[in-house]
């Protein structure tokens, strides 16, 4: 396994349950800005024990193609879901969220709403 894939490694293992990361974001947290797609890449190889389903598009979108596993994965941790997308700033456990919603929901900037814990709100120190 090369650095990159390592550190990818690293930091999507360190993201508790309950919080989102961008590929973007987790791509210039090992040093390659930019490099959001070889994020997937790494992710999509991960196994069994790598949380991918932390990890969404800029927008909040899920997996294309694995929509309903995403959106359920992120259910069991508390963030909701509607039409492929994190909802954002919306948690399944808060008052009016519904199973409909957490099938599968976000606009730009989802993610920081959705949730706290991307990389600015946790010690990545490493």
């Amino acid at each position: 396994m090369d650095t990159f894939a390592r550190r990818v490694r690293e930091v999507v293992v360190a993201t508790r349950s309950g919080q989102l990361l961008t590929y973007g974001e987790v791509a210039a947290e090992v040093g390659r800005p930019g490099a959001a797609r070889a994020v997937g890449q790494v992710l999509r190889r991960g196994g069994p024990d790598l949380p991918w389903w932390r990890v969404v598009t800029a927008t909040g979108r899920l997996v294309p193609g694995l929509e309903p596993e995403h959106a359920a994965r992120l259910a069991q941790e508390g963030i909701a879901c509607r039409d492929g997308r994190v909802v954002p700033g919306r948690r399944d456990d808060e008052p009016g969220a519904t199973t409909a919603e957490t099938t599968a929901g976000a606009t730009a900037g989802a993610t920081a709403g959705a949730t706290a814990g991307t990389a600015e709100g946790r010690d990545t120190a490493r």
